[in-house]
Formats: C-alpha cells, structure tokens, sequence
C-alpha cells in the first residue's frame, strides 16, 4: 500500500475524506501508474496501443492538428476502425479551429469511426464557446489508460531543422479501476457532444491487482472547481515540500495566499514556469505576480526551452498531480479537465526526480535590493537583467497562435556561475502597455469614431441576436409544456 500522506491512522482517514469531498473522487486502489515525459515518448506509447486495441478505442483531446502526426493517429484510428474496433473521438471546436477541418476526419467516418465537436459556435450562445474541452485522454479495450497534457501536434515535437527544442510536457499511462474512470470521463464528454455513449462491454477482471498504487481521478466539469478546491488542500496539506510546475500560472488571490501561508510555515514551495510562452500575455500576467511570491520565500523558476507545458505538482514526496489543468481560473472553473491524483511514495519520488532535472535547464528568479539615493536605506524590487537576453525559437501554441516573447536566460558572468538572474520590474511594464492602448483607443474616439462605434454596434447586435433567439426557445419551450399539460 502507498504510504499516506499523512501517517497517523485517524489523521489519514480524515484527510482521506477531505481529499475525496474536494475532489469528487473517490481514492481507488490497486493500479499501475507509469511516468511519461514530453510528447516523442507518449506518441510511441499511444500510437501502440491504439494499433494493439482490440474492442475499442476512446479518443479524446483539445488539439489533433492536420499535419505528420495528427495523420498518423488518424491512419491508425482508420485501420483500427476498417477491423471492426469501435473508434470514437471528441475533439474540442476552439482547440482544433484553423488546426483541422472537418474534411481531415472524412476517412475515420467513411471506415465506421465516429467523430464528434465538442461545443461549437452556435446562435442562442454568445458566450457558451468559452468552455472548452481542455482534457487529453486515451483508453484503449478498457484496461489501458492514458492522460496528460499533450496534444497531438508537431509542434510539440520541435523543429531540430530550425533549432526548435521540444516542448517540455508531462503524462502518465494507467493500469487498474482508474481505467473505468477514464472511461466514464469520455462517456460524459461524448454525451454532451450529442446521443450518449453506446454500452461498452466491460473489461475482463484481472487475476491479480494490476498494481499497488492508490489514486484519485479528478474529471473536472465547468463551475465545479473540484480541482480547485483539492489545489488548494494540498498546499494547506503539505509539511515539507510543494513543487508545481504550471504553462499558463495566473493564480487566484486565495490559492496564492495558500502558497505564501505555506511558504510562511517553513514549506518549501517551488514553481516552476515558461520562460518563453506560446501566450505572451499569459506570461506578462504570470510575471506581475511573482513579487508576492518571491517576498514570502517561494523560489520561482523559469524554463529556459522553447515551451514548458507540463501541469504537475508533488507534496511531500508523498502526493502528486499529473494532468491538464493548469493554475488559472479557465483550468480551474471555465473547462473540462482531467488529472490524476496519485497517492504514493514511489511515483512522487519520480516526479520529484524529473522536478529536479528540469530545474537543471531553468533560471531562478530572484528578489534584488535596491539602495535609496537619499536617505540611504534600501528595499527590495524585482529587475531584469540589463543585457537582452537571447530568444528562442518555438514552434508555435497550444492554440495555434505564433511563438512570441523573449526566453529570459542569464547573460551576466555571475548568472552563468549560479543560475540565477533578477528580474526587472513587470508591473510597471504592464502599466505602460495598458497606458500605450488606452491612449490611442482615446485618439480613436476622437479622430474616428466611427471605428469604435461599429465594433460595438457590431457586439452589441450579436448579443442582441442570441439573447432573441434564447427568448424564442425558452417561450417555445414553455408553451410545449402548456400544450402537453393541456392534452392530459
């Protein structure tokens, strides 16, 4: 059995219950978890099991892109499908929009395969397309299991011939009861997306345990913040150590002050995030946070590759998190997500170990003291290296949108020799930037305000339209039920 987080028996049954009623999920015994980092090792791993699939294949992920690797998951979905496997797949609208079409599915629907959009852009509602389908799932036959933060793209493979390094990304594939879960995860998806999942046949029961380790499978769903609530547990939870390695860090007030308060009592927390982002302005708003951070005593890293994609933390060398969520508001309550939860001293030491090795291609950001030119005292700020760090080449977003923004890598002599650098003042820089767009949209009003007028009279007829049409379904919703009340 794993050895629990917390030892005392009453204490462990306790924080047992306070971990399942904020996740939603029950602790499940008795599986298999193996670790797999960046996207080369999970696409041989998927790849293999969706050749081997004998019943079915249950495919579910935020981006499948039309070029060599989006191609050959759907080849192999396609001569799965042409043997007579049942091969289903749920790919998000915004995620998969001006990566693939629908022409690119066209062979898996001709071979028997079935395709589905999750949440499309539809009148009736001007904003449900900002919900999305975040997961990345994979169950094959219902006894082997994988989640993780990676899509399928090139992208996430580099570019060696332009000198693009791979995307850092993290993942596990699963053995055990965790598999049903999975399962019922894309059960949930596929019914929102239409007429509900077919009755699989269930899988054979093994002989034996497919392992030992004990885990919670958190399938988040839009306003449950079940993944919320368990972040904020463990960083309430956690004794000695809190390591977290985040794409898209933009943390909530409260779950920031969970990190200083941790921080604060002596735990040491690390975070650890892009150093060059597919999403600058993600990045920006990450960096106006670190201050806080940094005056409690948590160490802040920042990946010095092309992009750092991963969404993982371990607690104590006891807990960790693998998954698709990230710590931002959108993870949090806006998307559909899914993560493991592992409760065991071998794979958080693991997790752990990788932790460490990424830190070896990471700079630490650090807290610089700042002398008063009168009066001669001093207090600390947040600076960025004077010399314009080098950039690097990646190969593009998790969304499709363009590399940007500069990888911050130390280029002073003493950065070379301790891995450490200082970090200028971002909140000014986003105050200049807000001042710079607020400015000429002014001058915009005034010179020609005309374009101003009609993209808001364009916003404000698209609101008004769906708001209408929303309207006329709820009134034709109602005198249906009238009518049938009326006919009994």
């Amino acid at each position: 059995m794993p050895t629990p987080l917390i030892p005392a028996t009453p204490s462990r049954l306790l924080a047992e219950q306070a971990l399942s009623r904020a996740a939603g999920a029950p602790l499940l015994n008795g599986n298999a978890v193996d670790l797999l980092i960046d996207a080369a090792a999970h696409y041989e791993a998927w790849l293999a099991a969706i050749c081997g699939a004998r019943q079915r294949v249950l495919l579910e992920n935020y981006i499948i892109r039309d070029d060599e690797v989006g191609r050959a998951f759907r080849d192999a979905l396609v001569e799965r499908a042409q043997a007579g496997v049942f091969v289903a797949v749920v790919v998000d609208w915004l995620g998969c929009l001006g990566q693939s079409r629908g022409a690119f599915w066209a062979p898996l629907r001709a071979a028997g395969g079935e395709v589905r959009v999750f949440n499309p852009l539809q009148l009736g509602q001007p904003l449900g397309w900002i919900s999305r389908d975040h997961r990345k799932l994979l169950v094959v036959d219902g006894v082997l299991g994988f989640l993780s933060g990676v899509c399928i793209s090139a992208k996430w493979l580099g570019d060696p011939a332009r000198g693009v390094p791979p995307w850092r990304d993290t993942g596990v594939a699963l053995r055990g009861p965790a598999v049903a879960e999975l399962e019922a995860a894309f059960a949930q998806s596929w019914g929102e997306t239409g007429v509900a999942l077919r009755q699989l046949p269930a899988a054979a029961e093994p002989a034996t345990p497919a392992g030992d380790v004990a885990l919670r499978l958190i399938a988040t769903q839009p306003s449950t913040a079940g993944m919320y609530r368990l972040d904020q547990m463990i960083a309430a939870m956690a004794r000695k150590t809190l390591w977290l390695t985040d794409a898209y860090f933009v943390g909530l007030a409260p779950y920031v002050q969970a990190l200083v308060a941790a921080a604060r009592d002596g735990v040491d927390v690390r975070l650890l995030v892009p150093g060059s982002s597919d999403i600058p302005v993600v990045a920006g708003m990450s960096r106006s946070g670190y201050r806080p951070l940094l005056k409690a005593g948590i160490r802040m890293f920042e990946w010095n590759g092309s992009m750092l994609h991963a969404k993982t933390a371990v607690a104590d060398g006891q807990w960790a998190r693998v998954g698709s969520s990230n710590l931002n508001i959108a993870s949090w309550l806006g998307n559909r997500e899914l993560d493991v939860a592992v409760e065991d001293a071998g794979f958080a030491r693991q997790l752990a170990a990788q932790y460490e090795r990424d830190l070896d291609n990471a700079t630490e950001i650090v807290l610089a003291s700042r002398r008063h030119r009168h009066g001669g005292g001093s207090r600390e700020r947040v600076c960025r290296s004077e010399v314009p760090p080098p950039r690097v080449r990646h190969a593009g977003g998790s969304s499709g949108r363009a590399a940007a923004g500069a990888l911050r890598i130390a280029n002073s002599v003493g950065a070379v020799l301790t891995n450490r650098r200082v970090l200028g003042d971002t909140g000014s820089g986003s105050l200049v930037i807000g001042t710079v767009v607020l400015a000429v949209l002014a001058v915009v009003a005034f010179v020609w305000p005309a374009w101003i007028g009609w993209p808001f009279g364009a916003i404000a007829a698209w609101f008004a339209l769906n708001l209408g049409i929303r309207s006329w379904r709820a009134r034709k919703r109602r005198w249906r039920e009238l009518r049938d009340a009326d006919d009994d």
